[in-house]
């Protein structure tokens, strides 16, 4: 949905915040083209918006890069002022557009990414761990063999007493077999299905009295523990619950300039279109991030 696009990259909310604070800073003159200067603050503004691959360049190798773009900028700029070509319709029109867009992306930041507190947060992720649905996973150790004989002669060895993971050394095919056969814990999902159901059949410490057969071959199963699944700590996952919540912001934002304003959309196609993808998604608590600013 066009109203539910995703924030694009944090770069580009860093990119506001050092648009915004430029200015507020000593704004010295670092280079001349001709009669026009170039100051630090539009020097910050060019680092902020340097294609994503040289962004991966070191800081100062970032400033030069950017100072020959913005030197670039003002020496072909002068030649359009030159020819007139800022008093054409077409660039009055763009401009417009230009400044529309920079005043959403202000009213954005402002509103929407400086606007969101760590206390909205962590309610959010409160809120979020509690619509999840219970999970359980499981710790097991297994024995990979070749034949369904050799693993019912580990299922013997087994009933006879010898040590699990002992035997995994000794006889699994596995590359965990150092380790006894460890698989450490994992949910429904993780593994081939056959292994899956077999393992969280299992009782606490028990193992498989039949062999399990997958595509890798036969298993011996041994279910060390059980437990619900941890959810993710918040720090862990606070950019995505912070995206959530600039989300609801944002959509917040428009509805309220909507009820407040008429939007007309005169031809009937558009009008159609318009309505069809605006229309409220069903709710789902773990989806949609941040709508974006509009570059």
């Amino acid at each position: 949905m066009l109203r539910h696009k995703l924030l694009a990259t944090a770069a580009l909310a860093v990119a506001l915040s050092l648009g915004a604070s430029a200015f507020a800073q000593e704004d010295a003159v670092v280079a001349k083209v001709g009669d026009l200067e170039i100051r630090q603050s539009e020097l910050d503004l060019a680092v902020a918006n340097l294609d994503p691959q040289l962004q991966q360049l070191p800081d100062e190798q970032k400033r030069v890069a950017a100072l020959s773009g913005a030197i670039d900028v003002k020496l072909l700029a002068q030649g359009a002022v030159e020819e007139g070509l800022g008093e054409t319709e077409d660039f009055k029109k763009r401009m417009d557009y230009i400044k529309d867009r920079e005043l959403h992306n202000s009213y954005f930041r402002k509103h929407v990414v400086d606007a969101v507190t760590d206390q909205e947060v962590k309610a959010r992720y409160e809120k979020e761990i509690a619509a999840l649905p219970k999970q359980e996973e499981v710790n097991a150790r297994h024995i990979l063999v070749k034949t369904e004989e050799e693993a019912k002669a580990v299922i013997a060895d087994l009933d006879a007493g010898k040590d699990f993971a002992e035997l995994a050394k000794a006889k699994s095919e596995d590359s965990n077999k150092d380790d006894g056969g460890d698989l450490g814990w994992f949910s429904k999902g993780r593994m081939v299905p056959e292994f899956e159901e077999a393992a969280f059949a299992l009782e606490k410490g028990a193992y498989t009295k039949t062999p399990v057969k997958s595509q890798f071959g036969f298993h011996v199963i041994k279910l060390e523990d059980r437990r619900d699944v941890q959810p993710p700590a918040l720090d862990q996952v606070e950019p995505q619950v912070r995206q959530l919540v600039m989300r609801d912001k944002y959509l917040a934002l428009i509805e309220k300039a909507k009820a407040e304003q008429t939007v007309e959309i005169v031809d009937e196609t558009l009008r159609k279109g318009y309505e069809d993808v605006n229309k409220a998604p069903e709710a789902d608590p773990a989806a949609g991030e941040a709508p974006a600013p509009q570059q």
